[in-house]
């Protein structure tokens, strides 16, 4: 048996496993910025590794940014916004549009923004 070229990396399942073979963006209008929250209470036995995860690192009420989900997930965005897309479809998670302009301009929230990017 060959050695794990990259040890302590696991497999990851590919995209369209993930997506039931697809690879178009959703029409869900998801954007780098868009806040996706997991649906609480709904079971996550059955599901694939990576589903799990993004549930896991999207807890309500807060969630997180897909961009962020993506950066986490060593995943590209468009391929990210694909499997939200599915897992939006599902059921799964919620989104919510992001921040608008008078929202964002508060020095407070993009102080909180910038430590919590340095701690990633």
């Amino acid at each position: 048996m060959a050695a794990d070229p990259q040890p302590g990396r696991r497999r990851r399942t590919r995209l369209y496993a993930l997506t039931d073979g697809r690879t178009a963006s959703s029409r869900h209008g998801l954007t780098m910025d868009t806040v996706i929250t997991a649906v609480p209470g709904v079971g996550h036995g059955g599901l694939p590794t990576e589903w799990q995860e993004i549930l896991a690192m999207c807890p309500s009420p807060n969630g997180r940014a897909v961009a962020e989900i993506a950066a986490r997930m060593r995943m590209r965005l468009t391929p990210m916004v694909v499997l939200l897309g599915e897992l939006l479809e599902r059921g799964l998670i919620r989104h919510r549009p992001p921040l608008d302009a008078s929202e964002t301009s508060n020095v407070h929230l993009l102080m909180k923004i910038r430590d919590n990017l340095a701690r990633l």
